[in-house]
């Protein structure tokens, strides 16, 4: 049994020691919740999600039931296992990736076996004791081999301690956030250049998924049925997808995540001016899907400056919610598209945008949903396995297209059509390449 006491304005969790020396992020609505009855669910270790009813007109609260398991491995946890334990001549870890996606709960877990702070830049007072003073960051090495840092770019000033600790103490540092950071803290990141690495952590893969599902031979068909449905529906953010609760509650999840992490987060960092038009231009975006996008048109609608829209595009770009595909150039004039695709790192944010969860086969948007889902894997394979890759689509005059294009470092391509079943391979290309078709038939296949 958990409890939590109100003590005047402060909250004190009671529990086992293991969550007394590793506690459990409370979101930042916990503090303000004083009166009336509310449920949430919060993290309360790296393995489990509780989800729980309160009134806050009583003193003491008692946790109650539903304990989802979190026991996925994640694909990007051998390389911060080797970061940690191998000797590397690059000692900072920057995993960028959208909030939600399980960055704080791999930070707990690895700072749980190594022993080592987290520092939460969430909140004002760990981002006060991380300062760069002689005094502090000495004893921040005396006492440490490694520290971790997570939402670093609320603090983009901690690029210069984080420099320190590197080239004086020799101290590693893994650091998750958004790759805003580069902007933010200016110079001060450049400085840092040949002594990080990054990796990526983004919504559960079909490669995670699959893994933790154990999938077996006869119950191949039935899982691809259920995988397709589930991400179209309710897309791969760890709390939705590994969630057992009804449709309800995961819609309730989506709303909650849109509103407080995808919204107020980055209108509060970002110092934005206006919350309505950011919802209102993503979901514009999510009302285009598979379709090029217009700044123009989407302004226009608004009643809205196109550079703030541009703008505002860019940040949801910036900050993994939206994945932009660019039309593919060459001399040929025949390439006529100068305005790029739009799609959702989570097709569960983008339904709740738009209101509608219906299945995948009750769609009017049955084609862009799909599309969105491919690219979204497409996506995550090149980031989190450090792929050299550049995705576009291709169109020609007469509104001949190409879906996606895969183009390596080497300048080799591959055109993937994205089809609901097995159909022609189109050849309109003007460049030597590979083709591939993907369906529903073979799209597990293709990301495992």
């Amino acid at each position: 049994m958990f409890l939590i006491k109100f003590f005047n304005s402060s909250i004190c969790l009671c529990c086992d020691s293991t969550f007394s020396k590793y506690p459990p992020r409370l979101p930042r609505s916990v503090q303000a919740l004083r009166a009336g009855p509310s449920t949430m669910s919060f993290l309360v270790s790296s393995e489990q999600v509780i989800h729980f009813s309160f009134n806050l007109h009583i003193d003491t609260v008692q946790f109650s039931s539903k304990i989802y398991s979190m026991k996925v491995k994640r694909t990007i946890d051998t390389k911060i296992k080797e970061f940690l334990t191998k000797k590397t001549t690059d000692n900072i870890l920057f995993i960028w990736g959208p909030r939600r996606s399980g960055k704080t709960t791999l930070l707990q877990k690895f700072a749980k076996e190594m022993k080592a702070p987290i520092f939460n830049f969430d909140f004002i007072s760990d981002r006060q004791r991380f300062v760069p003073t002689e005094d502090s960051l000495r004893k921040l090495a005396q006492e440490n081999e490694i520290i971790f840092i997570d939402e670093i770019q609320n603090y983009p000033a901690a690029t210069v301690p984080i420099k320190i600790l590197n080239d004086v103490y020799k101290i590693k540092v893994v650091a998750t956030g958004s790759s805003e950071l580069r902007q933010k803290a200016g110079e001060d990141f450049d400085t840092m250049a040949g002594r990080f690495q990054e990796i990526y952590c983004l919504p559960l893969s079909t490669k995670e998924i699959y893994n933790h599902e154990h999938v077996n031979i006869h119950d191949k068909g039935l899982f691809e049925r259920n995988l397709v449905k589930n991400l179209s529906m309710f897309g791969a953010y760890p709390e939705v997808y590994l969630s057992k609760s009804s449709e309800s509650y995961k819609i309730k999840r989506l709303e909650k995540i849109i509103e407080t992490y995808v919204l107020k987060d980055i209108i509060d960092i970002y110092n934005l001016k206006n919350i309505k038009l950011a919802k209102d231009i993503l979901t514009k975006v999510a009302l285009q899907l598979g379709s090029e996008v217009s700044v123009r048109e989407i302004a226009n609608s608004l009643q809205a400056n196109m550079g703030t829209v541009t703008s505002y595009i860019e940040i949801f770009i910036k900050n993994y919610i939206l994945i932009p595909l660019p039309s593919f150039k060459t001399n040929a004039r025949k390439a006529v598209s100068e305005n790029r695709k739009l799609y959702f790192y989570d097709l569960g944010i983008r339904n709740a945008l738009i209101k509608d969860f219906r299945e995948i086969e009750l769609r009017p948007d049955a084609g862009g949903l799909w599309e969105n889902l491919v690219v979204i894997e497409f996506e995550k394979m090149k980031k989190i396995n450090g792929l050299l890759q550049t995705h576009y689509f291709y169109r020609e005059y007469g509104g001949k297209e190409v879906d996606f294009i895969i183009e390596d470092y080497k300048k080799n391509y591959t055109c993937v059509e994205i089809k609901k079943s097995k159909g022609k391979i189109r050849t309109i290309f003007p460049l030597p390449h590979k083709s591939k078709v993907i369906t529903k038939d073979n799209f597990v296949e293709e990301f495992v």
